[in-house]
């Protein structure tokens, strides 16, 4: 490291994103967070379409938030990089990336609500990179607030161990302030502007206070050793300790901090701030990153947010500007300068930056260089995609891109005019390179340009930035999901031989196939391989090549002709040509021996299933689920609330096509919706309404 100056530079670094369920107030929240912290002087609102983050026209025009922009702003002396994510479940690809390369994320959830279905996916999605949080419970000004009842639900649906710092003062309406637990005092906001005030915690609420702030030191100290320690000697914690065994149990993920407020109406915006700075890791909290390095399989090597160590550095979105081609990067480990050069480890190919930009959603400054530790975007890279890996060239190493969502839904698309073709070949090239999970192929039987993605509205938007940005006049077919195939009973001891003569080195390769379920639950989609082969029967190389082959295969069904998922394949034996077996000949085989096997299976279609939860007034709940039946719903849960009822229920995604305007027929238009991908399950008989089974 340089110096400690240049280490505490980074300890002061906060990169962090906002994430929640569709309306639950996260845009709001970042926007008020601008505001208090200086980087806007006027605060944006969603309704009035002036908000920083949602710049984009479709954003403003649907009151939604459809791509992750990110922004950088000051609070007591840190840097926030913070990335305001989508919270509908058709842009939940966008979370995923920001997630990547994120230290830690605050998570909004609704205080009448709790916890909603798309929270609870980008949930899961934290969890899965390991990404620390804090929870905000907002709109806790509406009628039904219950933050008591939302920390519940965090617990029940989520199953952290959730840690709420704050009371609230007031409830509904009359919601004006929050008692700190950690600190003791009371924290006010008489009227909208945001100006809180500090003063002593009010004599009607002091019991209510002292009971639950001996509830978290209980639940700390059962949790942390040192805070155990002084709790067992003192019988209590300083307010000092709690506070360094929060921050040190929210970086492991032991607890969630979870605080209060009404953003709309500025109310609790500075405590959550202050919990970010006090709570949330910064790039020298968080371990090493580790990447592939050298040739040998295997080799692994990691990287420290050190400024002094080689470059590392992943790209997670890639956007067309009027300023350029923007390339947004987090920088795990040494320096980067505008005119560098770097090696596109994923591409195999080497680049130079042109210039480094500090963003502001749709602004931007530019700077001369960035740190580890940084999230920039970079100008002048015309090949890194997203999920790129960018290292100094002499010192090379692989980082772990982003998943990549699988698409479910393809509509086919074609230029209103036959001048504008080669045109929207470019703009649908362009958008599937901004957005991976954007799909674009040709239908080999009808030639027809499909474009797939995660899901109707995702599609309607990427056309929409097509015909607005590029001004080609585009028409789209209906909707189609993406079904699978699947394995419900399988083979054994399927032999098949390739062998192949045509004058010279010929080809041959002998293998033996097992084919199972992957679960015994169908609808379960994967695929694993496994090796059974007696020691020196096969080559290693060749029995990775067998894998490989049977990747192949499962690319068409035997079926419909769709994609292969949810089974499990052994390699139990196989004999090999002293000439003219080779890694191709092996493969070619897997792959005709699978594709073989599945004809002797029997195979079922799978078809992509969503979790539709619906609101509606109690008088029009029949009409709602009368609607459901009809459409194949399975009623999974109904909860009654105030006047109205939540209904959840899984229902085939073919199904949700056009439900908004259903929904809205047979609610007078007060009903809403909201959906979350459910995985696959079996498609019924389209003659007998059973399942799909076909035995060959």
């Amino acid at each position: 490291m340089r110096s400690s100056a240049t280490r505490k530079s980074l300890s002061l670094v906060r990169n962090l994103g906002i994430l929640a369920h569709v309306d639950a107030g996260k845009t709001t929240v970042t926007e008020r967070v601008l505001f208090l912290t200086g980087a806007v002087h006027k605060r944006g609102e969603v309704h009035d379409g002036t908000t920083v983050t949602d710049y984009d026209p479709q954003e403003r025009a649907r009151g939604i938030t459809i791509f992750a922009a990110a922004v950088s702003c000051a609070w007591d002396g840190h840097r926030l990089n913070l990335i305001d994510t989508p919270g509908h479940v058709d842009f939940s690809a966008e979370v995923e990336r920001s997630l990547r390369v994120l230290d830690g994320a605050v998570a909004v959830f609704d205080a009448v609500a709790g916890v909603e279905p798309q929270s609870e996916s980008v949930w899961r999605l934290a969890d899965r990179y390991g990404v620390p949080r804090l929870a905000f419970v907002n709109k806790m000004d509406r009628p039904g607030a219950d933050l008591d009842a939302a920390v519940d639900s965090i617990r029940d649906r989520l199953h952290p161990h959730p840690a709420a710092v704050q009371l609230p003062i007031g409830s509904e309406a009359g919601f004006t302030g929050v008692v700190d637990l950690v600190a003791m005092r009371a924290l006010t906001w008489t009227d909208d502007t945001g100006a809180m005030t500090v003063s002593e915690i009010p004599a009607e609420l002091q019991a209510e206070a002292a009971r639950r702030r001996r509830a978290l030191e209980e639940t700390v100290a059962e949790r942390h050793a040192t805070a155990l320690e002084e709790f067992v000697d003192q019988s209590q914690l300083s307010a000092k300790t709690l506070s360094t065994a929060l921050r040190d149990l929210t970086a492991s993920g032991e607890i969630v901090v979870v605080l209060c407020g009404a953003a709309y109406k500025n109310r609790g915006i500075e405590p959550l701030l202050d919990a970010v700075v006090a709570y949330l890791p910064s790039p020298v909290d968080r371990p090493a990153v580790a990447g592939l390095t050298g040739s040998a399989v295997g080799g692994e090597e990691q990287r420290s947010a050190d400024p002094d160590q080689p470059l590392a550095a992943l790209a997670f979105k890639v956007q067309a500007t009027a300023t350029g081609r923007l390339t947004y990067v987090r920088l795990y480990s040494g320096t980067l300068r505008k005119g560098d050069a770097v090696l596109d480890v994923t591409a195999g190919r080497t680049e130079r930056v042109g210039r480094i930009l500090r963003v502001q959603a749709d602004r931007h400054t530019e700077v001369d260089q960035a740190l580890a530790g940084d999230i920039v975007a970079l100008v002048g890279l015309k090949g890194a995609g997203t999920g790129a890996t960018l290292s100094a060239p002499d010192a090379p190493i692989l980082l772990e891109a982003p998943a990549s969502a699988e698409p479910v839904v393809s509509v086919a698309v074609e230029a209103e005019r036959n001048t504008d073709t080669e045109r929207l070949a470019q703009a649908l090239a362009r958008a599937a390179e901004e957005d991976p999970s954007l799909v674009v192929r040709t239908d080999p039987e009808t030639g027809q340009t499909l474009l797939s993605g995660l899901g109707e509205l995702h599609l309607e938007v990427a056309v929409e930035k097509i015909r607005r940005d590029k001004g080609v006049a585009v028409t789209m077919g209906r909707p189609q999901v993406a079904y699978r195939e699947t394995v419900l009973q399988g083979v054994t001891g399927f032999v098949y031989r390739h062998v192949k003569q045509d004058g010279g080195s010929g080809q041959f390769a002998h293998v033996v196939l097992e084919v199972h379920p992957l679960t015994g639950t169908p609808g379960d989609t994967g695929f694993a391989f496994e090796s059974k082969v007696p020691g020196g029967h096969i080559p290693r190389e060749y029995i990775r090549a067998v894998e490989a082959g049977c990747h192949d295969a499962l690319a068409t069904g035997p079926l419909t002709g769709h994609p292969v998922t949810g089974l499990r394949v052994v390699l139990t034996d196989g004999a090999t040509h002293v000439k003219d077996s080779s890694e191709m000949a092996f493969r070619t085989a897997a792959k005709l021996a699978l594709r073989d096997a599945l004809r002797a299976s029997t195979m079922a279609l799978l078809e992509p299933v969503v979790e539709l939860t619906v609101t509606t007034p109690d008088d029009t709940l029949g009409a709602v689920l009368g609607d459901l039946a009809s459409r194949r719903g399975r009623i999974t849960g109904n909860t009654a609330r105030a006047t109205t009822a939540v209904v959840t229920a899984t229902v085939p995604l073919a199904e949700v096509f056009g439900y908004a305007t259903r929904l809205r027929s047979r609610t007078q238009g007060r009903g809403t919706f909201t959906t979350r991908a459910a995985g696959y399950a079996l498609a019924p008989n389209a003659s007998s309404g059973s399942s799909s089974v076909f035995g060959r």
